[in-house]
């Protein structure tokens, strides 16, 4: 006796199955220039590598024979496969079938991915678009009541955010249920053009009183710049490229730590250039990203956040091999002051590093808290507070190069003080509780006043100054522990991730990312 009459019938419902909406859903997705989710699924993951479960699950009608005599699979895709020769899981919503709406789903799949992910200690990659197993007024129809909101599994949601590394990928429009599962992840990713999140859709809206396009509400343009979406790609194929760049940075679970990778660039280099990067007159910007990708391998630097928080840049990438977590103040913008969403976007970035053993190096120019009256609008000293316990909580090995400004409780957070100052500055280092170009008119208010010649008086005070501010009259007190020369940055920067990286130790963390 043979079960291959069995095994048939299990073939046919697969192809089913792989017809997922039907031909004109498959032919409307492709004329909105996106791929349908088995596509996706093919082109992000190694050939041949996905494990589908669950495929042949979904809604079926039966003749009175018991034939099929009608089958729409469940609107979810899960299963595991291989990025770069490494395991990972991936679940997907099909928007070809109602939208991905809940009405569809089985929502055992979705929750499936995540407890999978957790418990195997692999990472996730979620594909969204629709609502992402959120409701649909279409579902009355076939329930005949309404319900009491919980969002299942949401458990495993929460836990995977200390626990796996978890990229979401939105790919379409991302409402409700699908929005909250994007930024509740490490790294959320949007594409231009095709892509846009929102709590509720253009219709929900305008009954608000909002005529807005699908664009408008919740593009790309307001996404890159509120902190909600990580990195702004302008195709599906570099939304890939990109999931594939920062797992390669990251373990498979806090359980293991990230692994160097081969050494391909002179850990001995010296760029010339670096000797006059930091021009002479403090109130002139620099471009901090060409000095970041000077001092990491192969000028390999993948920025996190780009258009949000803009006075401080964060980022990936390897020195000496090493995957590390990278901080700079940018001063084209506040010449590099903590705002209130930079100092978030210090937090959560410090978290993500934390999380996954990604040694810190913090290329230092922070002038201080930006202040006035936007400012403590924006309870900015509340969220820099919040940005310095991150720093003080941290554990991972942390290197800070004082390239220029370090002033005020901002500046402060430069590092954890309590901890091995593994600190280096450079010349152009310039320090104190406040820069001296605001505070000689308060501080000798009286004198000025009183001076026949105030300008000639201001002039005296501020060349005394000068020499004063000078970083060798620190170090004379071992307060700047070491001044170096510039162009030896990266060969001491390859000496602290070779001392420090074997120290780590894998394992959970008493907290996880806060989303």
């Amino acid at each position: 006796m043979s079960w291959k009459k069995e095994i048939e019938e299990l073939r046919k419902r697969e192809k089913l199955a792989e017809g997922m909406g039907g031909p004109e859903k498959l032919k409307k997705q492709k004329e909105n220039k996106k791929l349908n989710i088995r596509q996706r699924i093919k082109k992000l993951l190694d050939k041949d590598s996905f494990h589908e479960i669950g495929k042949i699950a979904g809604n079926t009608e039966y003749k009175s024979n018991g034939d099929i005599k009608n089958f729409i699979p469940a609107n979810f895709i899960v299963g595991r496969g291989k990025i770069n020769e490494r395991y990972v899981v991936i679940g997907g919503d099909d928007f070809t079938v109602r939208g991905g709406a809940a009405d569809a789903s089985i929502k055992e799949k979705q929750i499936m991915a995540e407890q999978m992910a957790n418990e195997l200690r692999l990472p996730l990659i979620r594909i969204i678009e629709g609502t992402g197993g959120g409701g649909s007024v279409k579902s009355l129809d076939k329930d005949s009541r309404t319900y009491i909101p919980a969002n299942p599994g949401w458990e495993w949601v929460v836990s995977n955010l200390s626990t796996v590394p978890v990229i979401a990928l939105g790919l379409g429009p991302v409402a409700g249920l699908g929005a909250a599962r994007m930024v509740t992840s490490h790294f959320s990713i949007m594409v231009e053009n095709i892509s846009q999140l929102f709590v509720a859709g253009p219709p929900v809206v305008k009954r608000v009183g909002e005529d807005l396009t699908k664009e408008e509400l919740g593009g790309t343009e307001i996404h890159s710049k509120n902190g909600s979406v990580d990195i702004i790609v302008k195709s599906e194929d570099e939304a890939f490229r990109v999931t594939k760049k920062i797992l390669s940075f990251l373990p498979s679970s806090v359980y293991d730590l990230p692994k160097r990778g081969k050494i391909t660039d002179d850990p001995n280099r010296k760029d010339e250039w670096l000797i006059k990067a930091i021009p002479k007159d403090r109130r002139k910007p620099y471009n901090a990203r060409n000095i970041i990708n000077t001092l990491v391998d192969n000028n390999d630097f993948l920025e996190i956040g780009k258009n949000y928080g803009r006075s401080v840049i964060t980022g990936l990438s390897r020195v000496d091999g090493w995957p590390v977590a990278i901080l700079a103040g940018d001063p084209f913008f506040y010449g590099g002051g903590w705002t209130a969403d930079s100092s978030n976007k210090v937090t959560r970035f410090i978290d993500i590093a934390e999380t996954f053993q990604l040694p810190v190096i913090n290329l230092v120019d922070n002038p201080g808290f930006l202040i006035g009256l936007q400012s403590e609008k924006q309870a900015t000293i509340r969220h820099g507070a919040r940005a310095l316990a991150a720093v003080y909580q941290a554990t991972v090995p942390w290197c800070s190069v004082i390239l220029r400004k370090v002033f005020g409780v901002a500046g402060a957070a430069h590092m954890n003080a309590s901890r091995y100052h593994y600190r280096f500055a450079w010349p152009s280092g310039d320090w104190g509780s406040l820069p001296v170009e605001g505070g000689i008119e308060a501080a000798y208010k009286s004198d000025l006043e009183k001076s026949k010649n105030p300008e000639l008086l201001m002039k005296e005070i501020e060349e005394k100054m000068e020499k004063v501010r000078s970083p060798f009259r620190t170090a004379e007190s071992f307060i700047a522990e070491e001044i170096i020369d510039p162009r030896d940055t990266r060969k001491l920067l390859c000496e602290f991730v070779n001392i420090c990286s074997p120290l780590r130790k894998p394992g959970k963390k008493k907290f996880g990312l806060r989303p």
